[in-house]
């Protein structure tokens, strides 16, 4: 696994698709399981305290690259919604009206998006989730009626699918945080090679 950045406190990995975060003692944050890119691990607790409350206070700048299907209408968008668990599929999260009779306690979430590059079919997008909700870019997207291309969970019947994509094309690209030595660092990591190919074959 390429390690992108180490010292004595933390460890920052470009996790591949496949592999699910949960298995990492002390991993600071998540990404789903079939999600690539940028994950921090604590090396020790108390790096693992002092990074977690960057994330819980929202103190950290993440953005990640996604393919959804269909043109999405906006160059830039901000995408506000409450969460919570899909009373019909534990697995999914489902977005609430404020009005909804099981709204009480579900979580306010927001995502500021821009469009990369378009595709017949496809549209290119960064994203940047202000808050941290589970599977948050996937229902955000599902919800503005473009799934994540890939998504087996959240995308519609009958969806298009690229050629050759074995996954949700998700990808986290992006982390700013301050670390444990009070030093604000970036962290980026590039499409991995099967997306690359996959934007290749759409051209």
């Amino acid at each position: 696994m390429e390690i992108i950045y180490e010292d004595e406190n933390v460890l920052v990995i470009n996790k591949p698709a496949g592999i699910n975060s949960d298995d990492f003692e002390r991993r600071i944050h998540r990404i789903d399981k079939d999600t690539s890119g940028i994950l921090l691990i604590a090396k020790n607790n108390k790096a693992l305290k002092f990074l977690q409350k960057q994330f819980q206070e929202r103190k950290v700048e993440k953005k990640y690259i996604l393919l959804v299907s269909g043109n999405v209408k906006n160059n830039k968008g901000i995408i506000k919604a409450l969460l919570g668990r899909s009373p019909k599929d534990r697995r999914k999260q489902k977005v609430f009206s404020i009005h909804h009779p099981q709204a009480k306690g579900k979580r306010d979430s927001l995502t500021e998006y821009a469009v990369l590059k378009r595709f017949k079919d496809f549209t290119l997008i960064e994203a940047t989730p202000k808050t941290g909700r589970k599977h948050q870019l996937r229902v955000h997207f599902a919800e503005l009626s473009h799934p994540i291309a890939g998504d087996e969970i959240y995308s519609f019947k009958n969806q298009l699918i690229p050629e050759g994509l074995k996954r949700q094309f998700l990808h986290a690209s992006y982390l700013k945080i301050k670390m444990p030595d009070e030093e604000i660092r970036e962290f980026k990591s590039n499409l991995p090679k099967e997306l690359k190919e996959i934007l290749n074959n759409l051209n």
